[in-house]
């Protein structure tokens, strides 16, 4: 795990709150290239910070949880750098913040509430130009196979929880989910969900 602070203090509280936690090997900067999960603490979404997790996002394109304060007009912004998760600074305790950790490493996402009906409300914008593009047409369905494990994801479970209750191998699920994406456009795990929902996919 790579971490990432805009400030001292803000890094000493991540360090403290995940040193010590199972499985998890903190990264020194200059491997944060090789972390399967990047947490980034900042007060707000400047453009500097953007800039440098639009950077990250493409060089490595690892899962970043986002700690710190979004407002739902910079959530699509956060979606593009890669954030799967955002634990806001006033709910940010120990259990959260390795929880989120342990979601996002296995594949899955965490928003807040109010985060999530923006979410939904930017998929049925994006379902608007996607028919207007089409003339109307229905886009692809899902296969058989798509549908369990998009109906899976939103029932909360991870990878490897969906990989169990199929008898598929991870990869097989994460090729699934990559194939969703890309097929619709999709920016993430919780965009497919959201998606494949409004869409009445599943």
């Amino acid at each position: 795990m790579a971490l990432q602070a805009v400030d001292p203090l803000s890094m000493a509280g991540l360090v403290a709150h995940l040193e010590l936690v199972p499985d998890v090997v903190l990264l020194p900067a200059e491997q944060r290239h090789h972390a399967e999960v990047a947490v980034v603490a900042v007060d707000r979404l400047t453009a500097d910070v953007v800039a440098g997790m639009r950077r990250a996002a493409t060089d490595v394109g690892t899962p970043v949880v986002l700690v710190g304060d979004l407002d739902e007009s910079e959530l699509v912004t956060a979606v593009e750098c890669r954030v799967v998760a955002v634990l806001p600074r006033s709910a940010a305790s120990a259990d959260r913040l390795r929880h989120s950790v342990m979601t996002a490493a296995a594949g899955g996402g965490l928003m807040p509430p109010n985060l999530v009906g923006a979410l939904i409300k930017d998929v049925e914008r994006l379902q608007c130009q996607l028919l207007e593009q089409t003339g109307g047409a229905p886009r692809s369905r899902l296969t058989r196979r798509e549908e369990e494990v998009l109906r899976m994801m939103a029932e909360g479970l991870d990878t490897a929880e969906i990989a169990v209750k199929l008898s598929y191998s991870e990869r097989t699920v994460k090729n699934v989910i990559y194939g969703v994406t890309t097929r619709f456009n999709l920016r993430n795990r919780p965009h497919a969900v959201a998606y494949a929902v409004r869409s009445g996919l599943i």
